[in-house]
């Protein structure tokens, strides 16, 4: 009887989590930050970068053959491209494919201004952290690039982002494209980790030039927009946020009805003593 007693306790936390989590993720009018799934679109393989070597590439130099995850980040951003992309290198750990035999691994910066030392740099922690040196230096791959050219990659992958210029940090959200190799976009997986055995399955998936159905969203965000201030602030917590709530929500529910229950069980004793 003591954890029915809590109910309402539980149920006040929860209605004062309500806020945070309602709080918009991203400024409606506008949808400025975030993905669209563009399934099925061709991605510009003649889109011209820079690898992080400083040597010329085009996109296309890494399709033909194998699918491709690409991934969209900054090198320098503070807050959770170096989470996302550390996410990525552990699910890479989860199975036996090999990046550079069976799949290649395509990290654009969408910063026109980082140049390929970033890369390198970003690249090198990035291949340590996975691991497997030789693999990682063979089929994971960090771009750089100017404006236009990250435009047409971004645009056609449904990547949404923007420069607060009062933060100093671009607004964006995290998650990974699966690609086939002829450069269709074939599945996307959303967050900063994912779960092997999916990724696995969207990799054969792509290099069999399978296109996908539209993944439900939960995006988590680098910014969230806060209207009463007319910007974006800096956060990591939402989903977090929004996770709490569910859970405290649904915990307050169950011991609502057991309540209900032990108090039926208890009448209906009473009644027919």
């Amino acid at each position: 009887m003591r954890a029915f007693r809590l109910a309402p306790a539980l149920m006040a936390l929860a209605a004062s989590a309500l806020p945070l989590a309602a709080q918009p993720m991203m400024p409606s009018p506008t949808r400025e930050v975030g993905w669209e799934q563009h399934m099925g679109t061709q991605l510009p393989l003649d889109a011209t970068f820079r690898d992080e070597n400083g040597k010329s590439v085009r996109l296309g130099d890494y399709f033909g053959r194998k699918p491709v995850i690409l991934s969209l980040a900054y090198y320098e951003c503070p807050m959770l491209c170096g989470i996302a992309l550390e996410g990525l290198a552990r699910s890479l750990k989860g199975f036996t494919l090999t990046p550079g035999a069976d799949f290649e691994v395509v990290t654009l910066s969408f910063s026109p201004v980082e140049k390929p030392p970033l890369a390198r740099d970003k690249k090198t922690n990035l291949v340590e952290f996975y691991g497997r040196k030789a693999e990682g230096e063979a089929g994971w791959h960090f771009l750089t690039g100017d404006e236009t050219q990250i435009r047409r990659v971004t645009e056609a992958a449904g990547f949404k982002y923007r420069w607060d210029e009062l933060q100093k940090q671009y607004a964006h959200a995290t998650g990974v494209v699966l690609v086939t190799p002829e450069g269709v976009i074939s599945r996307y997986f959303f967050g900063v980790e994912y779960a092997p055995k999916e990724l696995r399955l969207g990799l054969s998936e792509a290099s069999e030039g399978k296109v996908g159905g539209v993944t439900a969203q939960l995006l988590l965000l680098c910014f969230q927009y806060n209207p009463a201030l007319g910007k974006y602030t800096a956060t990591t917590m939402t989903v977090l946020r929004i996770a709490g709530a569910v859970l405290v929500f649904g915990f307050g529910a169950f011991l609502a009805v057991m309540l209900r229950r032990e108090r039926r069980s208890r009448a209906q004793a009473g009644a027919s003593a």
